[in-house]
């Protein structure tokens, strides 16, 4: 077992709906999929922000496109309109997520790294 940051096993994409921030979390592969569907649960997303969230934290699992969606209520200080957060409509959530960490098996280390280099050799300009 390794211990890993979330980034290392998946993408993030955040943004904001009022008071609402969502996260919607990728999955490298299927087996990391079923790994993140199992082991992030809206208590561990809530400690992991450390205060920041004041409502709920739902976590939806997206099977068809190995992703989680998370919902973190009451995160964004009443919304973009009202709040003096620098970061006012949530973008950054999905980054502060990915810093998440995990105990994780070498094999699923592995399957990230193999996605991570199949990833570069097909879009790398170079």
């Amino acid at each position: 077992m390794k211990k890993v940051r979330l980034n290392e096993l998946a993408f993030a994409r955040s943004g904001d709906k009022g008071d609402v921030s969502n996260i919607g979390i990728m999955a490298k592969t299927k087996d990391i999929y079923d790994f993140l569907a199992k082991t992030v649960t809206p208590e561990k997303v809530k400690k992991h922000f450390k205060g920041m969230i004041k409502g709920d934290v739902e976590v939806y699992p997206v099977p068809n496109i190995d992703s989680l969606e998370i919902i973190l209520r009451r995160a964004l200080s009443g919304g973009a309109t009202c709040t003096l957060r620098f970061d006012q409509t949530g973008k950054s959530m999905g980054q502060a997520l990915l810093r998440m960490e995990f105990e994780v098996d070498e094999e699923l280390l592995e399957q990230a790294k193999k996605k991570d280099k199949e990833i570069l050799e097909t879009y790398s300009v170079v």
